[in-house]
């Protein structure tokens, strides 16, 4: 798997979880601390998040960092 698909992917996942939890992306980001542009950079896959990154998204969704990965990892067997 090469590093593009992987943070599609990612992006997706965030993306579908940010909206089961009724934030806007903009709403979202401001949530998390990081600028609007930058989380739509993530959700379309155009930005590889850090590991800070990933445990604020998490945080954000109430959720821990493994499971936005499992996420993740499922998208990528089912697609």
């Amino acid at each position: 798997m090469e590093g593009p698909e992987l943070a599609k992917a990612f992006g997706a996942v965030v993306r579908e979880a940010r909206k089961e939890k009724g934030f806007s992306q903009e709403g979202f980001a401001d949530h998390v601390g990081v600028h609007r542009t930058y989380m739509g950079l993530v959700e379309r896959g155009k930005s590889v998040v850090t590991i800070l990154t990933l445990w604020r998204i998490s945080e954000g969704l109430g959720c821990k960092p493994s499971d936005l990965v499992s996420r993740t990892n499922d998208f990528l067997r089912t697609s």
